[in-house]
């Protein structure tokens, strides 16, 4: 199969939904001959689960690795264009040659399967394998969705990291901070230490209970890292630094950990960069994937912090599986206009459910809605002042082509 053909079988997979467990991934694995439980053959795993700030901190452990010359592989989700983002070594994205054929390999190891494995496991097998191929040291491993079931977790990492939790897919973790907890600490092992964030109360309880339970040392951030430069804009960024900063110190005389100084530190966190979380294109334009209403109070403060007292011009895109209401009831604080538009994915609201929703949760404030991202950036140039796009990463990955800073169209993704 050539990349586009092989991508596009990728996600046909995504007819069969989301299927939480770990059975078959690890039968995909063992039929790829991805080890998990030879130390002499498979990476070192740092394994992230949370709710916020996930991929901010798995971008700046991979930023601090590879400036101490360690040979560092990082999967994340979504993409915001490329399927490639996913999978990165190096911080060079996967080549589409590989990733064609480990999908024609995985294809034919499959197609006699009873239930085919889903969009997320097959993913997930393709960057284990390649990886271990390509004979990484470390590989910064981000969660897709909760922890204990997620096709993440059939490895065996040298530390779980636990990012803030909230409320977020309440349909398959649990609609309370407990349940949602108890997800996530399912990434904990045996023996294997624990850094977390400052968490809820309700989530605090749960993350202690298991780390006693599974025998665990457990270090929790205390405060953020506030005198150090970082590449990301926003204080939540200094509290994420400060626990990708104490997951290294504590692992510090492991190899190849050991080979990090504070040198390396303060180049990763300077360096690193990770689309998408208030990011500046141009004079005008800042682009952010803020979904759910924690991350959405994260970003309303952040734009405080960047431009003050100025409102926003916000074009707003989100998924109907998302807190919309609430999301769109704290972005209202910093709003000037809305602009609701609808995003190229099976999941979105259409224009016309996102502007009856804002008019119930933002009622004070202007709105137009568009049946997509084109008209509305359209329709902004009659406008002045900063325009802040944001709702989905979807939404972003589409601006992020709309704007220039992409080849091509996002690829069809809704995972």
């Amino acid at each position: 199969m050539t990349y586009r053909e092989a991508v596009a079988w990728l996600y046909g997979l995504q007819l069969h939904g989301i299927k939480l467990g770990l059975a078959q991934m690890r039968r995909l694995c063992g039929d790829l001959g991805v080890a998990l439980d030879d130390p002499d053959r498979r990476p070192v795993f740092i394994h992230v689960a949370g709710t916020n700030g996930k991929g901010s901190v798995c971008a700046m452990l991979d930023s601090i690795c590879r400036e101490a010359g360690i040979r560092t592989g990082l999967y994340t989700s979504p993409h915001l264009v490329t399927f490639r983002e996913r999978i990165r070594l190096d911080d060079a994205m996967v080549p589409e040659d590989a990733v064609a054929a480990g999908l024609d390999r995985i294809r034919a190891i499959t197609e006699t399967w009873e239930y085919p494995p889903t969009f997320f496991e097959v993913t997930t097998a393709v960057a284990l394998e390649w990886f271990q191929t390509q004979k990484a040291e470390v590989v910064v491993l981000e969660t897709g969705l909760g922890g204990r079931l997620d096709a993440t977790n059939v490895v065996t990492p040298v530390v779980s990291v636990l990012t803030p939790i909230g409320l977020d897919h309440q349909r398959y973790l649990g609609n309370s901070i407990g349940e949602i907890a108890g997800e996530k600490c399912g990434i904990i092992k045996p023996g294997v230490p624990v850094v977390t964030a400052p968490q809820l109360p309700g989530a605090e309880v749960v993350i202690r209970r298991y780390a006693s339970e599974h025998g665990c040392e457990l270090a929790a951030v205390q405060q953020p890292m506030m005198k150090q430069r970082i590449g990301l804009f926003g204080a939540h960024q200094r509290w994420n630094a400060a626990l990708a900063s104490r997951v290294l110190s504590d692992l510090s005389s492991r190899v190849p950990f050991d080979r990090i100084g504070l040198d390396a530190v303060s180049r990763g966190l300077a360096n690193v960069q990770w689309p998408g979380r208030f990011q500046q294109v141009g004079d005008r334009f800042i682009l952010d994937g803020a979904h759910n209403p924690d991350s959405a109070e994260a970003l309303a403060a952040t734009w405080r912090e960047r431009f003050a007292q100025e409102k926003a011009m916000i074009i707003i895109g989100a998924m109907r599986d998302k807190d919309v209401a609430g999301v769109c009831r704290t972005l209202a604080q910093i709003a000037q206009k809305f602009f609701a538009v609808a995003v190229g994915n099976p999941r979105s609201c259409t224009f016309a459910e996102l502007t009856g929703i804002l008019e119930k949760q933002a009622p004070s404030v202007e709105r137009e809605g568009f049946e997509n991202l084109g008209a509305a950036l359209s329709r902004v140039e009659r406008e002045s002042g900063h325009v802040l796009i944001c709702g989905s990463l979807f939404l972003v990955g589409e601006a992020l082509s709309a704007l220039g800073l992409a080849e091509r169209a996002p690829e069809t993704s809704s995972q």
